[in-house]
């Protein structure tokens, strides 16, 4: 709830700034008589230029809380959101035959205004949230893994509005809590040890109830702060507690119908490429044009996934891509930065076997070896696989060992739990910013 809040204020902030910049462009390009008229114009087309910004800002990470508006890594995505949202209104605005409005003047004078009022906001945001939006204080029952787990969180987490200021490491502190809930003004309590359901920690829990305190247990607090399910703390109940699939109809549908109609325009789209690419494929390298190997699917049914080939063929025993791969040949490496080499995905989308939004596609050797060393590893084939989705935008770059793995289903279960319309936007645009802040492999 914290961290939506902030994330409205930001949202705010930024709207505000959008506004304040058309005004003083109109301002200072237009004399008072002219003034109320310009801004019917202008605002009614500035409208569609306001959506191109915030979408730039949300796919370029601006509305990460960790985000801090200081540094080299912000300015430089600032100075790429600034030329992809100034080429984006220039297009809007000369291809759009509804309107003989070509601001080119006050579009430049626009984005100087607003880049500096954003630089003014997002500092003032930075100084808002210390003194007047302070991290809400968070009390801890226990002190073991899972305690130092949530402490990482926080710490890897700065942006997520919480600190741990009081730790309970045994029964007998328990006794004290309500006292020390109102003398340290906790509004968070998450029970990381239960102390085997001692009668004294119940006791001390429901003297809290009247302090407005919101209580979490270890894996959903764990889950809110990471973004990623506890693999430790599931059974086989939790599947049956948290997978409602008998209400994933309406979205299942609409989720189907959303891919079959991308696939098909991208499809369309990018086809006239086809024949380019593989030219040079084939003048690269000796091979195919198309690689296909198979993986597991939904329900654990095989699937030939396509590409294009981005390795050579000589020589290739088809284990693991590892970083700086020799196989890899130059235009493969320019496939895969890209991201082209997976446009011959669509096919499996349009026949059904993948989505856009899910868990990457395995092996079946990989899955059958994971398996055997991670609980529950075959659940993430619950679901479709995709082109993108939640681990992939997560930051990290997971291998097929079992311990990128773990941490990998840790991400996929998640996915498998919250999935939505909303959490695959959220994905999709996430995957725009991933591909045009760092290559691929």
């Amino acid at each position: 709830m914290l961290n939506r809040f902030r994330k409205f204020i930001l949202l705010a902030g930024d709207l505000f700034s959008l506004n304040l910049a058309l005004y003083l462009t109109i301002t200072i390009r237009y004399p008072q008589p002219l003034w109320a008229d310009m801004w019917t114009q202008h605002s009614r087309y500035f409208f569609v230029v306001f959506i191109i910004w915030l979408l730039v800002l949300y796919i370029n990470d601006f509305y990460n809380l960790n985000l801090k508006a200081s540094g080299r890594a912000f300015f430089q995505k600032l100075i790429g959101a600034i030329v992809l949202s100034g080429g984006l209104s220039i297009l809007y605005f000369y291809l759009n035959i509804n309107t003989s409005l070509a601001p080119k003047t006050n579009l430049l004078i626009f984005l100087g205004i607003f880049s500096f009022l954003f630089l003014v906001w997002r500092n003032l945001y930075q100084v808002l949230i210390h003194f007047f939006i302070p991290k809400d204080s968070l009390a801890i029952i226990g002190f073991n893994q899972k305690t130092e787990k949530i402490i990482a969180g926080l710490q890897n987490n700065p942006g997520a509005g919480y600190q741990a200021a009081l730790i309970f490491k045994s029964p007998e502190e328990i006794a004290a809590l309500a006292d020390n809930v109102r003398a340290k003004n906790i509004h968070t309590i998450v029970i990381c040890d239960d102390f085997e359901l001692n009668d004294g920690l119940r006791q001390a829990l429901f003297n809290c109830l009247s302090l407005n305190i919101t209580f979490f247990d270890y894996p959903d607090f764990y889950e809110l702060l990471t973004g990623k399910v506890s693999v430790e703390e599931i059974g086989p109940s939790w599947f049956l507690e948290n997978l409602k699939e008998g209400r994933k109809n309406y979205y299942n549908f609409i989720k189907r119908l959303t891919d079959a109609i991308l696939a098909i325009i991208i499809l369309v789209i990018t086809l006239p490429l086809w024949p380019l690419i593989a030219i040079v494929i084939k003048l690269g390298s000796k091979g195919p044009v198309f690689f296909r190997q198979v993986r597991l699917g939904r329900n654990e049914k095989p699937f030939k996934i396509i590409k294009f080939r981005t390795m050579r063929t000589e020589g290739n025993d088809l284990s693991l891509t590892v970083k700086g791969d020799k196989r890899v040949t130059r235009f493969g490496s320019f496939l895969r930065k890209t991201r082209l080499d997976e446009i011959p995905q669509v096919l499996n989308i349009l026949r059904g076997e993948m989505s856009f939004i899910g868990p990457r596609p395995e092996r079946p050797e990989i899955i059958a070896d994971l398996e055997k060393r991670i609980p529950f590893y075959k659940t993430r084939l619950l679901i479709k696989p995709g082109l993108t989705g939640w681990d992939q935008i997560s930051g990290h770059y997971h291998s097929s060992t079992a311990e990128d793995s773990l941490e990998k289903l840790q991400y996929d279960l998640y996915y498998l739990k919250q999935r939505s319309l909303y959490l695959d936007l959220s994905i999709a645009l996430r995957t725009v910013a991933t591909i045009l802040s760092r290559g691929g492999r």
